[in-house]
This record gives structure tokens, C-alpha cells and sequence, in this order.
């Protein structure tokens, strides 16, 4: 759980420091004035798809609720920021290795959007066995964040009645004046 809150913060810091590493690796490491202009304007543009890629695993509940990402969101930034960091490095000698963090950059985008979509189907699932339940047995439990399931449908019910969805039992409350 710390290795995940760790990745959850870093994430954000990564965006400001990702992309500075790679301007000053693009004048460390002895690239030409152009070559350290093209870095800037990559890093530019790999700092937005991190920041993207950020939001998108932050919209998802259990990860604001947890501060923590999931252990398929730390094994997808590993690999994206070490190929990064690498890049700073062997910008010069590696080509190729732009061309590999803008795809692995693509393929984190879509996987963040997919787990978002993933954890929103779930919750929308939630809900509406939630809502299915509740107009099939007539209760709501109280105070409760999620959406939990009912077991016993007769405890909650004074009357005990059979619990047949095609019956709609309506409970008069009379006022004693």
C-alpha cells in the first residue's frame, strides 16, 4: 500500500519533473541547439500526456478514497517514466527510444481511460442491483455510502410478507386527532 501512495503522489510531481529532466538531459548530454529546442517542445507535449494520464486515474473513486493507485497503475508509470528518464539519456544515441515512449504514452492513455470506464461500470452496476433491490423489497437502508446488498429482505419488513415482485404492498400510516 506505501509503494502505491507513493506513485499516487509522484504522478502529479512527475508532470513538472519529467519534463524538466528531459530539458536539461537534452543540454547535458551533448545534443546540438536544435536537438534541445525539439526536447523542449517534446517535453512539453509528454508533460500534458502526463498530467492527462494523471486525471484520469484520479477520476476513478477508489483512488481518490484510497490516495493510492492500483498495482496495474504503478507497473504503467514504472515503464512510461523510466523509458523517460532513459530518454533524457540516450536521447542522441537512441532514437527509436522517442518513438517507444510516445507509444507507451498512447498505450497508458488508454489504459487509464479503460480502468475509469472499468470502475464506472461496476459502480453503475452497484447501483442499480442497489435500486432493484430497493423497489423489490421496500427498504432503504440508512446512512450507508455504498450501494450493499439485502440478504434478508423478510427481517426488514414488521409484516413478514412474501417477497413477490409482482405484489405492491402500500403501508397507510393513520394520524390519531
Amino acid at each position: 500500500m506505501i509503494l502505491r501512495r507513493v506513485f499516487y503522489y509522484w504522478q502529479f510531481v512527475a508532470v513538472v519533473a519529467l519534463p524538466l529532466w528531459l530539458m536539461v538531459a537534452a543540454s547535458i548530454f551533448g545534443t546540438t541547439a536544435w536537438q534541445v529546442l525539439g526536447a523542449t517542445f517534446g517535453a512539453i507535449a509528454i508533460g500534458f500526456g502526463l498530467l492527462v494520464v494523471s486525471l484520469l486515474f484520479l477520476a476513478r473513486r477508489e483512488v481518490r478514497l484510497d490516495k493510492a493507485v492500483s498495482w496495474a497503475d504503478v507497473g504503467v508509470l514504472t515503464g512510461w517514466h523510466v523509458l523517460i528518464v532513459l530518454m533524457g539519456v540516450y536521447a542522441v544515441t537512441a532514437p527509436w527510444l522517442s518513438v517507444l515512449v510516445v507509444l507507451v504514452g498512447v498505450a497508458a492513455f488508454w489504459f487509464a481511460l479503460w480502468e475509469l470506464f472499468d470502475a464506472a461500470r461496476k459502480r453503475v452496476r452497484e447501483a442499480l442491483v442497489y435500486i432493484d433491490e430497493t423497489a423489490r423489497f421496500g427498504t432503504v437502508p440508512a446512512g450507508s455510502p455504498s450501494f450493499p446488498t439485502m440478504t434478508n429482505p423478510a427481517a426488514s419488513r414488521p409484516d413478514s410478507a412474501p417477497a413477490d415482485p409482482s405484489v405492491i404492498i402500500i403501508q397507510e400510516k393513520h394520524d390519531e386527532r
